[in-house]
């Protein structure tokens, strides 16, 4: 089976050439997609198993970062998304996606509506964040992109990446669900406690990521796509690292999930 992913681009995304890259290694037929391109084909996503939105500065984070896209997706987009979600397809936002999709309300997406319940915020440095972190997946969560991944050492490039939940009842049903998917964390993989740098914005309970309740929709600030050959580490002439960088096993993950279930 061909898995056909869509990668949005456009209005200040930049990371879309990683992440179209990043996809077809790991085995998609991976199509970068202008946003209004997709709004004048809807039928497009009718044929994707797969939607990314790349990490960038769309609309130069005016407003704030990801409200404009959010706006335009759910005012028209809004239709072919839910029936995109309802058939069981996967979305991932990287980053600024992640703004996107907290601010739309793709995720949480607890009762199934777009409501906005979570946001990220300024960092508490007051600075853009350009380094390296590890990621915890902690136990029993759902997310189908982080199967058999533990510890995972990615770049963050962020200026608004402090997770925030609604209120603490949202963040008790992220727990009690498994939807956190992704927690900053120390090299031993012991938990950030938000102390700074491990946890380089200062996310409630060192959220990095989360999903939906059925671990298909994955939105998270460090950039999987950003770490696809040693050479991308900072230290890969000092580490015996493999040659693939371990940011590629998250894609990895998506395409075959969606070979063997959709």
């Amino acid at each position: 089976m061909t898995v056909n992913a869509l990668v949005l681009t456009g209005f200040g995304i930049n990371c879309d050439n990683e992440t179209e890259r990043a996809l077809a290694r790991a085995g998609a037929d991976a199509v970068r997609i202008h946003l209004n391109d997709l709004l004048e084909h809807l039928e497009l996503m009718d044929k994707a198993h797969i939607l990314a939105i790349p990490g960038g500065f769309s609309f130069g984070d005016h407003v704030a970062s990801g409200k404009i896209i959010a706006n335009r997706l759910r005012h028209k987009l809004g239709e072919p998304l839910q029936r995109f979600i309802g058939n069981g397809k996967l979305v991932i936002g990287i980053c600024n996606g992640f703004q996107v999709m907290v601010k739309l309300g793709l995720l949480p997406l607890f009762d199934g509506a777009f409501k906005q319940e979570t946001t990220l915020a300024w960092n508490d440095s007051c600075r853009f964040e350009n380094r390296w972190v590890y990621l915890r997946a902690p136990q029993g969560n759902r997310c189908v992109w982080l199967k058999d991944i533990e510890l995972l050492e990615l770049p963050v490039r962020h200026g608004e990446g402090k997770f925030i939940p609604g209120n603490d009842e949202v963040l008790r049903r992220l727990q009690d669900n498994g939807q956190i998917a992704f927690q900053y964390a120390r090299e031993d993989g012991a938990p950030a406690n938000g102390e700074f740098p491990f946890n380089p914005n200062g996310a409630t309970a060192d959220i990095a990521g989360i999903c939906d309740p059925s671990g298909r929709i994955f939105g998270l600030m460090p950039h999987p796509e950003g770490f696809q050959e040693r050479e991308n580490h900072p230290n890969w002439t000092r580490l015996p690292l493999p040659d693939e960088g371990a940011g590629l096993k998250v894609f990895r993950n998506a395409v075959e999930f969606a070979r063997n279930e959709l």
